[in-house]
């Protein structure tokens, strides 16, 4: 079992800081500035990777593909669309530079052999695959046997086939990470699956995650505070951008959010406070906001004392609240005027 594996210069597992990926997918609708654009969008957000997808239309698709929801008016067919998102090879090396430029992991989920050749060459630190491809031994295999961690998405699989996935990459000498995740977008809160990471963990015993797509960062905080190892968003620059995705995306304003939540949750769990210790630390200050039983009037000694003889008042020092119905019915020892202090001696107990 191998809790921790490494993405470039990055550790990810027990121990290490959650993984953050923003996922561009298909956001930049096949514009490669706007691909640059986001790149450079990620980096200023937080993220430690930015994920795009590698299509090849005809490695990928038959041109009889059917459109599972029709949002492109400018394609007819969803082989069109997947041409229309392809990158020349040159092309994706610029992306992946400039990623490395801003300190960014590069990644991509390749959707064919031929785009996780593509990709090979240009040294990507692990491999992300698609909820759809878990029971795709061919890429499995291939992407294991180049000895790159493998990030398994889980959205479409029952157990016994996320098993296989799993030991099929271990098999072949890879490292592993499972991605809790479901195929619904966007995916509305009782069905994000939060129960799911623990599981996850206890069944493998590898960095697990949740790859979400509820168009909110709330899950993804959630799931940071579970312990999760790695976290995946899809990013876009407005609600109101064109793409399949939008819905279920995080803006960027929303990741930095996220961003910036996650790394205060893991400040918080990885300093547990002491509360004896806390305690002791506020002495001061709690003798301060303290509060003491004081005369409310001026009072004479041999007075025997009434509610309406004492106040509670800061700053502490003095008998405290639990006394005040101790003292009730007490003798007065001395004289004391408005707003005296009584102490211990006071009061004839």
């Amino acid at each position: 079992m191998n809790e921790v594996l490494q993405i470039g210069g990055r550790f990810v597992g027990t121990g290490a800081p959650c993984f953050l990926v923003a996922e561009v997918g298909q956001a930049h609708d096949g514009s490669l500035g706007t691909a640059h654009a986001y790149v450079d969008s990620a980096a200023d957000a937080g993220a430690d990777a930015v994920k795009f997808q590698t299509h090849i239309a005809h490695a990928e698709s038959t041109p009889g593909e059917p459109w599972r929801v029709r949002f492109s008016r400018q394609d007819e067919t969803r082989f069109d669309y997947w041409k229309r998102m392809e990158f020349e090879p040159a092309q994706w090396r610029e992306l992946a530079q400039h990623a490395r430029e801003r300190n960014l992991e590069f990644l991509s989920t390749p959707f064919s052999l031929d785009a996780i050749e593509l990709l090979e060459q240009l040294e990507l630190p692990a491999w992300k695959v698609g909820s759809g491809e878990i029971g795709n031994a061919v890429f499995l295999r291939r992407m294991a046997a180049t000895g790159k961690p493998v990030i398994l998405s889980s959205g479409m699989s029952s157990w016994s086939e996320l098993d296989g996935a799993v030991e099929l990459v271990r098999s072949n000498g890879a490292a592993c990470a499972v991605l809790q995740c479901t195929t619904e977008y966007p995916c509305p809160p009782e069905k994000v699956g939060l129960n799911v990471l623990d599981e996850l963990r206890k069944r493998y015993g590898v960095p697990v995650g949740l790859s979400d797509h509820s168009g909110q960062p709330f899950a993804g905080l959630a799931a940071a505070a579970l312990g999760a190892n790695l976290l995946e968003m899809h990013i876009v620059f407005s609600k109101r951008c064109f793409g399949p995705d939008t819905p279920a995306s995080l803006t960027i304003d929303q990741f930095s959010e996220l961003a910036r939540g996650v790394r205060f949750i893991e400040r918080a769990l990885k300093n547990p406070v002491d509360k004896e210790a806390e305690a002791r630390r506020l002495s001061e200050l709690k003798r301060i906001f303290g509060r003491s039983i004081v005369a409310a009037r001026a009072l004479h000694a041999g007075q025997v004392l009434q509610p309406s003889d004492i106040a509670l008042k800061k700053p502490a020092g003095g008998l405290g609240a639990n006394d005040f119905d101790r003292i009730v019915g007490k003798r007065l020892r001395r004289e004391l005027q408005v707003n005296d202090i009584i102490r211990e001696g006071d009061v004839e107990l």
